[in-house]
């Protein structure tokens, strides 16, 4: 049995990994990375949201997530305005919004060919079950 869970944690790490690795590349060729595209697709859907629960989103430590968002803002994706108290206020720009909209259309290319073994009820199933364990937490 405890063979049989260290095969499935692999083969999930490994599923993710590839995912990653495909998503990554492919996100280059439009000028953005895995990491600055899911904190730019974070800071989209949560408006308002500060830099910790926005560092969380997107599974990075808040110091690595602030690094990455002052690089966003260099590069004029990302906004930074004072909120209440110390919280500081995250938005897209114009050329943010195009960004996010561009590594959508890459994320869905790529999504689309990582699953492409799967049935839509296979997936389905795959996404319940996924959800069920992170529910555990």
């Amino acid at each position: 049995m405890q063979d049989d869970l260290q095969v499935l944690g692999r083969a999930v790490k490994q599923a993710q990994y590839r995912q990653h690795r495909a998503m990554d590349s492919a996100l280059s060729a439009v000028g953005t990375t895995l990491a600055q595209w899911d904190a730019l697709r974070a800071i989209d859907r949560s408006p308002g949201a500060s830099a910790r629960e926005l560092a969380a989103a997107t599974f990075q430590s808040e110091q690595a997530f602030g690094t990455l968002v002052g690089r966003l803002a260099a590069q004029g994706l990302v906004e930074r305005q004072p909120g209440h108290g110390r919280r500081i206020r995250h938005r897209l720009t114009p050329d943010g919004e195009r960004m996010l909209a561009a590594g959508h259309g890459v994320a869905g290319e790529v999504l689309a060919g990582c699953f492409a073994g799967l049935s839509p009820a296979e997936r389905a199933t795959l996404l319940d079950l996924l959800q069920r364990l992170n529910a555990q937490e």
